[in-house]
C-alpha cells in the first residue's frame, strides 16, 4: 500500500513539475495523448526507491518487498495502458 501511495504521490509532484497546464486532470490527458504517460509514471516512481530504502535501513524488509512489488504491479499497468 505504502509503494502505491509513494508512486501516486510522486507522479503527481511529475505532473506539476513536467506537465505543461496547471491543472492535473488536463496534464494528465496530455500526457496519455502525447505518449508522455509512461515517463512519468516512471519518474513518479523514483519516490517507491526512496521508501524502498528508507525501509532496508530500519529493517522493515516485508514492508520493503512490499514497495517492490507495488512498483512491479506499476510497470505491469503502465505497459498495458501504453501498448493497448
Amino acid at each position: 500500500m505504502v509503494g502505491l501511495i509513494a508512486n501516486t504521490i510522486g507522479f503527481i509532484i511529475a505532473i506539476f513539475i513536467f506537465g505543461n497546464v496547471k491543472d492535473l486532470y488536463t496534464s494528465l490527458q496530455h500526457s496519455i495523448d502525447q505518449d508522455f504517460f509512461g515517463k512519468l509514471v516512471s519518474i513518479g516512481a523514483i519516490l517507491n526507491l526512496v521508501v524502498f530504502f528508507l525501509f532496508l535501513r530500519r529493517k522493515r524488509d516485508y514492508r520493503a518487498r512490499g514497495v517492490i512489488l507495488a512498483t512491479i504491479f506499476i510497470a505491469i499497468a503502465t505497459f498495458l495502458v501504453s501498448f493497448i
